[in-house]
């Protein structure tokens, strides 16, 4: 099933996307670069396409915090830069992936001002003023002494109204979880109400949620969270897990009941199971987590290819500039805190 086009800029924008791909690290040089030294893979990311965002920080950073925030700063740009080439219903389909990266940053202020984080060590770490689309969320963290505080500062976002409603003594985990629930809800309803009969990319975001769920309750299970902790950590709109079978999986009470669940739905559980018990062995969930996304990106890259004239190019690349971004941040800081390749590369996406 093809993905109606509408009114846009579709063969165009794709194209610029598909062009900006092209210019990603493939594995192989991923790979090599994995094998180099901190000094070596620095120079490498400043021949890439991170030298301006380098050479702004230069002045004040170096070595690892310099290429972080390099990077974080480059995959910003490039997002705003690819929403400035999608014109019409398109850039309306493609904001409702780039908006989750304002979601984010939300997240980022209310963790800085739960933690007593100047808005003058935001500007210099997290969020550098260097790069003028932190500004306003360097405001709010100044005018801000409290979560509630926060809260009031964005009631004009699109998220403002869900977290201003929160209780007085909300802890953080609730605000966060506030927000991820309101991202895919109106994620979800601006797919549905586009009419363009985009059924593959709300499938698509419907999977994400199952994910995330089950991540978040294999999560909880291991901390120890009681039934009613891990049912406000649910999100709604999933493909599998949804009305009774949402509710039995936030109620198992271990590892096997919840996977039980699993199987009664429409989720293939064989490999997930698999990952689930090398994850046992090793006490993270990373192998699980990694699968998952593997799963999701290989989901995306068919529907690519399968819909040339659709926004799944276009957020196909931004996802591919994500996990381009986090490699090269992982390769970094893993290298100068001294971890052994293996375990940098086994945390890695190829």
């Amino acid at each position: 099933m093809a993905i109606a086009a509408g009114k846009g800029n579709w063969a165009n924008a794709a194209a610029r996307s598909k062009a900006r791909k092209s210019k990603l690290l493939e594995e192989t040089r991923l790979r090599q670069l994995l094998k180099s030294g901190p000094e070596t893979i620095a120079a490498s990311i400043g021949e890439l396409d991170y030298r301006k965002e380098m050479d702004i920080y230069s002045a004040r950073l170096s070595g690892a915090d310099l290429v972080e925030t390099a990077l974080a700063h480059n995959l910003e740009r490039e997002v705003s830069e690819v929403m400035g080439y999608c014109q019409g219903n398109l850039r309306s389909i493609v904001a409702v992936f780039a908006l989750r990266f304002s979601y984010s940053n939300a997240k980022a202020v209310l963790r800085a001002v739960n933690g007593g984080i100047s808005a003058e060590n935001l500007a210099s770490s997290v969020l550098p003023d260097e790069n003028e689309l932190n500004v306003d969320w360097i405001e709010i963290a100044s005018q801000s002494e409290n979560l509630e505080d926060v809260a009031a500062a964005m009631r004009g976002t699109p998220w403002g109204a869900a977290i201003s409603e929160m209780d007085a003594d909300a802890r953080l985990q609730e605000y966060e979880d506030t927000l991820d629930r309101h991202y895919y809800r109106e994620a979800i309803s601006e797919l549905k109400s586009s009419g363009l009969g985009h059924s593959l990319l709300l499938g698509y975001l419907r999977r994400e949620i199952d994910h995330r769920n089950i991540v978040n309750l294999l999560r909880a299970l291991r901390q120890g969270l009681p039934v009613e902790q891990r049912m406000d950590a649910m999100l709604e709109g999933g493909s599998a897990l949804k009305g009774s079978l949402l509710k039995s999986a936030a109620e198992a009470d271990n590892q096997d009941a919840l996977m039980e669940v699993l199987r009664r739905s429409n989720m293939e559980t064989a490999e997930l199971e698999e990952k689930l018990e090398e994850s046992n062995e090793h006490g993270g969930f990373d192998p699980v987590v990694s699968y998952l996304a593997e799963e999701r990106r290989s989901d995306m890259r068919r529907m690519s290819h399968l819909n040339p004239l659709s926004a799944f190019p276009i957020i196909y690349y931004l996802e591919s500039k994500v996990i381009e971004v986090q490699n090269l941040r992982l390769l970094v800081r893993g290298k100068a805190v001294g971890l052994p390749d293996e375990i940098i590369e086994a945390h890695m996406t190829f």
